[in-house]
């Protein structure tokens, strides 16, 4: 295929970028210059010295196939030509002033062994100092000049961007930095920083390695217009610093796209010649923005619990199952048994599980919670000592059609695995529960407020009637950032189809949080729990739905309701507004971790709750879905359906 040009700079452009010059290439060229500094230098040396070089014993021609063999040599010895010109560092600099200031060296060393033994020198002395200044200067203007030339053709025909960089501590100078060493190549140009809270200086202009540092204030965006940039990068460290989803939203709403770059080990490690590629600058995510700082556990309290036990994970190829599982197996336990009814994502998880776990014991079970005989046959085999049990179904507007299946999967599921956890001694039971099981408006948020409601009175009767049993314990969060069916992964299919994106409600809002954090959090609430605990986490601020799409949309390059339009499509059966973390008539008490609240909800008696179950799961089995939902809100008064058939029920 035929190459075509727009330009005499991009033809020019091109012939420079025919791979990298090979190194004979780089070492050939600078023997030409040594060899037009050696000239030179016998020019000024006659003008200036007037030397005879007829005196000396030696021709020119001969000193001059010397002094570029010992220069070849030290070439060689400082390997001056393995570095790609166009990205000539510092380093690069000083190993050619090493190279030629050694070959002066050793000429004049020779000079003197010579006189010393033959009362007469080779070369003359100040010769070989000129050399050493002009060959020193052609050769640094040959790397600079390359260097030079190459920016300035990949800037002439456009191929980069200007960018701002958002922080001025180490990290942000180093990204400036590496940007300038990388030249062009990268396509980003640093133009300016923007300071932040830690900086002392964040009132006021003032420069940095030559770029002028901007405050964050509302002048910076019409600067950045003004210098027509568009970009800001945030350095990965900054991101763990800042809270994303507020430090950046004047980046956002203005349009300007945010890039993060590789981390710093990622620049540090790589050699000059794999530099463009490291150097990878891509937008952030939304679930970037959306990230919290750090959660910080006792890890001793939950290695105590794990290391050396053998544990059962339910649900185990779901999302939050599988984080549970890795997060697991991070503290050896002697065995991790996989409870899971789908095929194929166990599979697939088995083997990515073999490759980051290989010394780890790990043994998948086929098997479905609502099947009584086969858990029990599981726990008779295997002897669980924790269990957290992640399996349920979750779809809200799923579960509205299939109420039955709710009732089997998150009540029947749940007993069955409790009922057995007392049978088989079992030491902790970790249910994991949602935010909608409070207040509950649909049929999953209430089958998880059943299944709550049976494990903490089942908890109450064990420590009334005494001696060891499991403790039971459970714990509620909101949505988790990319889970199986979120709004996340939605959203992203439909802005690479380019639109609409279907949001149901202007003003619905959503809590979240990471899978890794909430799953990390479960594993604390664990070692916390003295049992009969219903653990709520801290969820932060609620999210805006409609927010959320917007940000999606900017973030991948589009803007909101001109490139991309927003649709709004009505609550779905079962959904609210809003979701509560606690219902109206609880107060919560506090932990020794910040993040984690305990419930305080009313006590339930065992034997009613039991029957009122026990009748719940008959009417299931049947397949009455009326009767079923009408059931569930005996149990759960304050279950009032919204947006719903069983609204009728009411």
């Amino acid at each position: 295929m035929k190459k075509r040009f727009d330009s005499p700079a991009a033809l020019t452009l091109y012939l420079l970028d025919l791979k990298y010059l090979p190194r004979w290439g780089v070492l050939l060229l600078d023997l030409v210059l040594c060899f037009i500094s050696l000239i030179l230098s016998f020019a000024l040396g006659s003008k200036i010295f007037e030397y005879g070089y007829a005196e000396l014993p030696l021709p020119v021609w001969s000193q001059v196939l010397i002094v570029l063999a010992v220069q070849t040599i030290c070439f060689a010895i400082f390997r001056t030509y393995s570095g790609i010109i166009r990205y000539s560092t510092f380093t690069d600099v000083l190993n050619v002033l090493k190279s030629v200031s050694t070959t002066s060296i050793i000429l004049i060393a020779v000079n003197y062994l010579y006189v010393a033994a033959a009362y007469e020198k080779p070369f003359f002395t100040t010769v070989l100092v000129i050399y050493f200044f002009v060959a020193s200067v052609l050769l640094f203007c040959f790397r600079v000049g390359v260097k030079t030339i190459y920016d300035s053709l990949m800037h002439s025909i456009g191929t980069h961007k200007r960018v701002f960089i958002y922080g001025t501590q180490s990290a942000g100078l180093a990204i400036a930095k590496m940007l300038n060493s990388a030249g062009a190549e990268s396509q980003y140009i640093p133009i300016g920083f923007i300071t932040d809270k830690n900086d002392k200086n964040d009132k006021k202009e003032y420069s940095l390695q030559g770029l002028t540092v901007y405050p964050l204030n509302d002048r910076l965006i019409a600067i950045m217009k003004e210098k027509d940039v568009h970009d800001v990068i945030v350095s990965p460290t900054k991101m763990k610093q800042i809270h994303p989803a507020t430090d950046l939203a004047i980046f956002l709403k203005n349009d300007i796209h945010i890039l993060t770059t590789p981390s710093l080990s990622e620049w540090e490690q790589a050699s000059e010649d794999e530099l463009p590629t490291i150097g990878n600058i891509e937008a952030i995510h939304v679930e970037d923005l959306l990230e919290r700082p750090t959660i910080q556990i006792n890890t001793d309290n939950v290695a105590s619990i794990l290391c050396d036990h053998i544990v059962m994970v339910t649900g185990a190829a779901g999302s939050i199952g599988q984080e549970i599982v890795r997060q697991v197996l991070s503290f050896h336990p002697r065995a991790t048994i996989l409870v899971e009814q789908a095929e194929s994502p166990l599979h697939d998880f088995r083997l990515e599980l073999r490759e980051q776990f290989p010394d780890e014991a790990i043994i998948p079970i086929i098997g479905d919670v609502r099947n009584q005989a086969q858990m029990e046959h599981v726990f008779a085999e295997y002897h669980p000592e924790v269990v957290f049990h992640a399996a349920a179904y979750k779809h809200v507007p799923l579960m509205e059609e299939f109420p039955n299946e709710a009732v089997r999967a998150n009540v029947l599921g749940t007993k069955n695995i409790a009922d057995l956890s007392i049978k088989y001694d079992v030491k902790r039971f970790v249910m994991i529960s949602t935010d909608k099981a409070v207040n509950p408006t649909n049929v999953m948020g209430c089958s998880k407020r059943i299944a709550e409601m049976y494990v903490q009175s089942l908890y109450r009767k064990l420590k009334a009637d005494g001696g060891d049993h499991p403790k039971f314990i459970t714990t509620r969060f909101g949505n988790v950032l990319g889970s199986n069916g979120s709004v996340i992964p939605y959203f992203k299919k439909q802005i690479a189809a380019g639109g609409p994106v279907t949001v149901t409600h202007p003003d619905i809002i959503r809590y979240f949080m990471t899978i890794p954090e909430a799953c990390t959090l479960v594993l604390e609430a664990a070692t916390l729990g003295d049992g009969g605990e219903i653990f709520v986490f801290d969820m932060g601020q609620p999210v805006k739905i409609l927010d959320l799409a917007k940000n999606m949309i900017r973030l991948a390059g589009f803007r909101p309701g001109v490139d991309i339009m927003i649709t709004f499509t009505g609550l779905r059966p079962g959904e609210k507004l809003y979701e509560e973390v606690l219902n109206a008539r609880e107060t919560s008490l506090p932990t020794t971790n910040e993040k984690i609240m305990i419930a305080q909800v009313r006590e339930q008696d065992y034997d009613v709750v039991n029957k009122m179950v026990n009748d719940l799961i008959n009417i299931a089995s049947e397949g009455r879905d009326m009767a079923t939902v009408a059931q569930m809100k005996r149990i759960v008064p304050e279950y009032k359906s919204k947006n719903s058939i069983y609204e009728q029920l009411d």
